[in-house]
């Protein structure tokens, strides 16, 4: 059995997020942590919100509420989000929680003993309409790589390159809109990210195994213009985690808090405290996944992604990390995750342009998203959601092929043999093909999943389904009925084993169903182990319920209507 720690990138709290964001990193980490739970290994799931900086602040204005309190609401409505997607997160915490300040405040300290934060005189932009400075977000203009026109004062969205806000073409203020804006000195506290270059580059370059979008993207920033740079990790605002070394003050640092991007990462390790914390553990019970002093040298830490958080990850976070000379365990496996589009464009909330969490759980049930959106993950290339393909993907291989075979084999199990497992008959050629035919589909399917190959994973789980499809279709027991009532009870028999493993199988993907179908068979879940043993785990005279149907079609009218709902037309 392994210790695996899985972390998903934090959400924003500012907003509910669009489908893109679910599947770059939650729903996916989620499907990872449930298929390495079902095979015995020890898991802990982590996510949080990520509630500093200027979005935090700027959406609370925006909503006319005090910034804590907004958070506070806000994360109950991510918390509820997330739990109708059945995100089995052990923990889903809060940047802004104590535990995540003492530790911010912790590493701060330990970095600045090590020589690798330094006091910075620079000049940032003032706004003169705000009356303060304007940090990250708070500055927008055009971005001098691209040329893309809302990029923001920390980071272009569009090409990801990372900018400091003097960096911007006709800058405004992202609070007014004004432009009156001019440079003012003021002083801040950089990471020295150069100064840890050597040790990057040498540890990005062991990680031989990650995907090529993570390490094309680290050692692009590690290697572009001048190398890695020095960062700032302060900022002008009212909203974070206070300046400290530690638990001292940090004299001329006074009203200042460290960016977001700084506090963000850390609260991986404050919410697995915070999870120890509601369970009324010890620390040891969260160090022992965090600290290789404490057990932590086992585990195998995994992190979930989308493409612009990765410099971060790649970077500064592990830069914090190892700066701080403390045992703190390192990730090993960094997945990151392209784009989803919406209909060929981007996801837009002030345009109504695509599908939010909080919207398409009003839509349809949790099970259909996230066949979809797993199954056409973007791995390799950015994916295109369509209505169109939504509806295939639903109609075809969920109600035609899963739901299908359910179906079919319970109603007329219960019609000809009642409600329990038929007794009579016996296995024979056909059912070995089957078994032979899913075999090497499961030895791949396990595999993809362990290398967190999702979509490959989502073909082989439909192939394996599938196959129970044509087997039934051949044996066809409603005509060996007739003449071969004991052939027709072995192939039925053999049939509800199948649903069994399919609930099994399916279950990081479409937990809902699998648990219906479960519940159905009246089985547990326990992992396919021997395969023929797995397919004669329910006996003859074990019972069964007919389960209600488990995925209904969209049509094409309801179609129309949705693409025309979420279209962002007016």
């Amino acid at each position: 059995m392994a210790r695996i720690l899985i972390t998903s990138a934090l959400p924003y709290i500012n907003g509910i997020k669009h489908l893109g964001n679910l599947v770059g990193s939650q729903l996916p980490s989620d499907a990872y942590a449930r298929f390495m739970r079902a095979r015995g290994h020890e898991v802990m799931l982590i996510c949080a919100t990520d509630e500093h900086g200027t979005p935090a602040e700027l959406a609370a204005a925006k909503a006319g509420k005090p910034v804590d309190a907004f958070c506070r609401e806000m994360w109950q409505v991510q918390k509820d989000i997330a739990d109708g997607f059945r995100l089995s997160f052990d923990h889903f915490g809060r940047s802004s929680s104590l535990r995540n300040r003492a530790l911010t405040q912790h590493f701060a300290g330990k970095l600045f003993e090590a020589g690798l934060i330094e006091e910075v005189s620079e000049r940032q932009v003032y706004s003169n309409a705000d009356g303060r400075f304007l940090p990250d977000r708070y500055i927008e203009g055009t971005c001098p790589n691209c040329g893309y026109d809302k990029a923001r004062g920390d980071q272009c969205e569009n090409c990801t390159k990372q900018l400091d806000p003097t960096d911007l073409i006709n800058p405004h203020s992202a609070i007014s809109g004004s432009t009156d804006l001019e440079v003012r000195e003021t002083k801040h506290l950089y990471l020295r990210q150069s100064a840890m270059r050597a040790r990057l580059t040498e540890w990005i370059e062991s990680k031989t195994d990650w995907p090529v979008l993570t390490t094309s993207i680290a050692k692009k920033w590690l290697n572009d213009g001048d190398g890695l740079q020095d960062r700032g990790i302060t900022r002008d605002l009212d909203w974070g985690v206070p300046v400290k070394r530690g638990t001292e003050d940090w004299p001329g640092m006074e009203g200042k808090v460290f960016y977001v991007w700084f506090d963000a990462p850390i609260e991986y390790i404050a919410a697995t405290a915070e999870w120890a914390d509601a369970h009324g553990l010890p620390d040891s019970a969260w160090q022992r996944w965090w600290r290789e002093d404490m057990g932590a040298g086992d585990v195998r830490y995994v992190e979930f992604m989308a493409k612009d958080n990765i410099p971060f990850h790649t970077l500064s976070f592990p830069a914090t990390i190892m700066g701080s000379g403390e045992p703190w365990k390192l990730v090993d496996y960094i997945k990151g995750f392209n784009w989803l589009l919406y209909e060929g464009g981007k996801f837009s909330t002030s345009q109504g342009r695509g599908v939010f969490m909080d919207q398409a759980l009003e839509i349809l049930p949790s099970d259909y998203w996230r066949w979809w959106l797993l199954s056409n993950a973007p791995e390799s290339s950015d994916s295109d959601f369509t209505w169109e393909a939504f509806q295939a993907g639903v109609n075809k291989d969920l109600a035609d092929v899963l739901g299908n075979f359910v179906s079919r084999v319970t109603k007329f199990c219960r019609s000809k043999f009642g409600e329990t497992v038929p007794t009579g008959g016996a296995y024979g050629p056909a059912e070995q093909a089957v078994i032979e035919a899913i075999a090497p589909r499961l030895k791949a399917y396990e595999g993809h999943m362990e290398a967190i190959e999702i979509r490959k994973a989502a073909g082989e789980l439909r192939a394996i389904w599938v196959i129970g499809n044509e087997y039934l279709q051949s044996a066809a027991p409603w005509a060996s009925f007739k003449t071969d009532p004991e052939a027709a009870a072995a192939c039925v028999r053999f049939a509800l084993n199948l649903i069994r493993l399919y609930a099994v199988l399916s279950r990081p993907f479409i937990p809902d169903a699998s648990s219906a179908m479960l519940d159905s068979m009246k089985a547990d879940d326990a992992w396919p182990g021997d395969l023929g043993a797995a397919l004669a785990a329910l006996p003859a005279g074990h019972g069964f319920s007919v389960p209600d149907n488990l995925f209904a079609k969209i049509d094409d009218a309801t179609r129309l209507e949705l693409e025309d709902r979420f279209g962002g037309r007016d």
